[in-house]
């Protein structure tokens, strides 16, 4: 090996860290069966090496350790890369690091750290930025695309840099942690808050409505009788030049009938009419009740092993019969 001792104290430097950094990103550009991210992690550690180990058969040796399997979360890489520059600077430095040590380090970190980085990432951050940035879509916001893109990418970006410098701080001693049960809490914590967040997008993202089913229509009093301080609206009435359904939106807009009611009229009469429906009666019990319960229902079908795409295509087949025979 070169001597090296013009590079000490062999501590790269954090324009070359960015560099790792920067190129980490393409982790997965060239995956393959054998040996998975193997290929992306030389390109993403090749900044380092190539400060480190000036010598061209020191570089080669470099890379041919660092070409074994590897595979983990591709955000969770991160800390590893930090970890490894560590581990090699102290062999560049003339420290006996052989390349067992720097490969045992690697596969035990990447199994842990890809347990934690699923439930957080896949689970949690990005199904929930997903969800608020598509209720922006639908609301007609453009934002929602921009918001999305932006957001992610600097949540990614910065976790990634932060934690590749903690690594690298830290070295050897990071691995203490993994040893204990920190990344277990992480994992566990970050599992019930995704749960959490995605049950309360349930009644938003999952709708059953009832509102056909009628249980019972009920007159309540004369519309003209019960709401005097809209202008026009008895002579509107007796005029005959308004018609129910005009009259309720009229009536709905000061916010003065209830969400159940509506105007009709009655033996040539405008009355107040309550109708209590299947949804009515539901949304009384608990609100998004049937959602919930379809949600579940889910959930119990994929635990029985049923295929997602059997359920989705049930649910396709429900939701058309539903509304040919009149139940949404």
């Amino acid at each position: 090996m070169t001597d090296n001792a013009a590079v000490s104290p062999t501590r790269l430097s954090e324009a070359t860290r960015r560099k790792v950094w920067w190129k980490s990103q393409f982790l997965q550009g060239s995956m393959n069966y054998e040996r998975m991210q193997a290929l992306g992690w030389c390109y993403g550690m090749g900044p380092a090496l190539k400060e480190l180990y000036p010598d061209k058969d020191d570089l080669a040796q470099a890379l041919k350790r660092h070409l074994e399997f590897f595979n983990t979360q591709p955000f969770l890489a991160s800390p590893i890369f930090g970890v490894e520059m560590t581990l090699e600077e102290e062999r560049a430095a003339g420290v006996e690091v052989d390349d067992a040590a720097i490969q045992g380090v690697k596969i035990g970190m990447m199994g842990p750290l890809a347990g934690v980085g699923d439930p957080i990432f896949w689970g949690t951050i990005r199904p929930v930025l997903g969800a608020f940035c598509a209720s922006l879509a639908l609301s007609g916001s453009i934002a929602g695309a921009f918001v999305f893109f932006i957001v992610w990418n600097l949540v990614r970006l910065a976790f990634m840099w932060y934690t590749q410098e903690f690594g690298y701080k830290q070295g050897m001693n990071i691995t203490k942690d993994l040893s204990g049960g920190f990344l277990k809490k992480i994992t566990m914590g970050a599992s019930i808050l995704g749960m959490f967040i995605m049950g309360v997008l349930i009644p938003r993202w999952t709708s059953m409505p009832m509102s056909k089913v009628v249980f019972s229509k009920a007159a309540l009093s004369n519309a003209a009788d019960t709401f005097p301080g809209i202008a026009g609206l008895a002579d509107a009435i007796n005029g005959g030049t308004v018609n129910a359904e005009s009259l309720t939106q009229g009536v709905r807009s000061v916010g003065t009938l209830a969400s159940t009611d509506t105007v009709s009229m009655i033996d040539g009469v405008a009355q107040v009419v309550r109708t209590t429906t299947l949804q009515s009666v539901l949304d009384q019990l608990l609100p998004a009740l049937l959602p919930l319960g379809l949600t579940f229902l889910c959930i119990r079908l994929l635990k029985k092993g049923v295929s997602p795409i059997t359920i989705i295509f049930a649910l396709f087949a429900v939701g058309i019969l539903g509304a040919l025979v009149g139940i949404f």
